[in-house]
This record gives C-alpha cells, sequence and structure tokens, in this order.
C-alpha cells in the first residue's frame, strides 16, 4: 500500500495574493474552499495542487525548499523572468555562479525559485513546473520513493530524484545543500492514502520506512504530523 502526494503546501503572510501571483505564473485555476482555504489545481493528473495557508510568522532565511520552472528557448526563459518580475517576483543573489544558465527569483514573500535555460536533459519532460527540490540526504529520497510509490529518477553521488510513474514533476534532494534539521518550513508536503485506504495503516507503514510522530492525536483536520528521516515536517491526511 501507498499514499498519493495531495499537495505542497506553502505557509503565507497573504495567502491571496501569493496564491494569484503563482496562478498567473503557472498558468493554473485558483480553488478557494471554506475548510481547504486557497489551493491551485493541477490541469492534469500528474502533479498536484499548491495550497497557501495563513501564518504569522516571517520568512527567515533561505528555504531549503523551492521550485524549477523550465524554458523552451532563451527568448521563453526571459519571457518567464519578465511576466514573474511584473506579477511582483525579484532578483536574487543565492550564490549561483555567473556562468549558470538559470535564473534565481524570489516571489513576493521571499520564497526562491530557479527558472531553467532551455536545454536542460534532466529535467526533459517533466512540464514547465519540472521540479520541486530540497537540501537532504539519500535516506529521504529512498524513504519517499518507498512511501509514495514514486521510482527513483535520478541518484548520483549525494542528489537523489523521484519522479511519478504517471509523469509530471520531479522531487529531488541534494545532500550538498544540507543544512541543520529543520522540523518547520514555509513548504511541506500533505499525503493521503487512496479513499479505500487506511490512515492509521499509513502513519504505521511510514514509521516502518523510517518516519516519526511528532504529535500526540490528530490535528482539528484529521491530519496526523510526521516528520521524514532528515526531521521535515509533513502530514498525513484522512483517506481521499
Amino acid at each position: 500500500m501507498t499514499c498519493h502526494l495531495f499537495e505542497l503546501r506553502f505557509d503565507a503572510n497573504a495567502p491571496v495574493r501569493l496564491a494569484r501571483f503563482w496562478a498567473s505564473v503557472l498558468d493554473q485555476e485558483i480553488a478557494e474552499d471554506p475548510q481547504d482555504g486557497i489551493a491551485l489545481l493541477s490541469d492534469d493528473d500528474t502533479g498536484f495542487r499548491i495550497r497557501f495557508l495563513p501564518t504569522q510568522m516571517q520568512k527567515s532565511g533561505q528555504n531549503d525548499w523551492h521550485v524549477h520552472l523550465t524554458s523552451t528557448s532563451p527568448a521563453d526563459q526571459q519571457q518567464t523572468v519578465a511576466r514573474a518580475l511584473e506579477l511582483g517576483a525579484r532578483p536574487i543573489d543565492v550564490g549561483q555562479r555567473p556562468d549558470e544558465g538559470h535564473i534565481v527569483l524570489a516571489d513576493p514573500e521571499g520564497n526562491e525559485f530557479c527558472v531553467i535555460e532551455p536545454g536542460s536533459n534532466y529535467l526533459a519532460g517533466c512540464g514547465f513546473l519540472a521540479e520541486v527540490t530540497c537540501a537532504g540526504s539519500r535516506k529521504v529520497g529512498y524513504f519517499w520513493s518507498e512511501a509514495l510509490g514514486w521510482p527513483l529518477a535520478w541518484d548520483r553521488g549525494l542528489q537523489t530524484a523521484i519522479r511519478s510513474p504517471r509523469g509530471g514533476p520531479k522531487i529531488s534532494w541534494d545532500g550538498e545543500r544540507m543544512t541543520p534539521m529543520i522540523r518547520s518550513s514555509r513548504l511541506r508536503f500533505d499525503i493521503a492514502p487512496s479513499a479505500d485506504g487506511d490512515q492509521q495503516a499509513e502513519v504505521d507503514r511510514l514509521v516502518s520506512l523510517g518516519a516519526t510522530r511528532i504529535d500526540t492525536g490528530r490535528g482539528k483536520d484529521s491530519s496526523v504530523t510526521m516528520a521524514d528521516p532528515d526531521g521535515r515536517e509533513f502530514r498525513v491526511l484522512t483517506p481521499r
């Protein structure tokens, strides 16, 4: 039994504003729900939704997680950058070298993302939103491969990536960017058993794979908060 990646959660000081920014950048539809907040809906079955939740905490330091957007040509790359800047993004320096072809930006709340130059073989076929990448160990890459049932798409040196058998974005971890363990992040996973699955059985399975349960009960939405082998939080939702 495996679970599926239901959504990527962004903590946001202004969720509606941030959702509108990313909806415009990704050309995705916004859905608002009184219980689920505001989310972007993937336009096919290979992706996952992105949800924006309110927080009072201000961003501090560089995120462990960020996303990679692809380009079909140099002109396309520049158009993506120009559109993002018009919508409220800004260029930032995270130590990238002048000879590197990707362009690093921050969204209106400072969350980093990269617009990748055309011709990336590694991201070929992954779509415009091509990758969600994190500083993390190979061990955690193997954990998520087992947890989601996604095969390894990359496993070299300190870098590991997985991808859904249906296609869509990659999720990757880079041990070269490892930082001390953080249990709280502005970007997190929500996963869920299938509609006929069992939440407690899934929690037990994830513990057997190396996760840790870090709450003492269920949240207000009946979710269970856990930490992956690198100590980063995620939630297990009720079946859906």
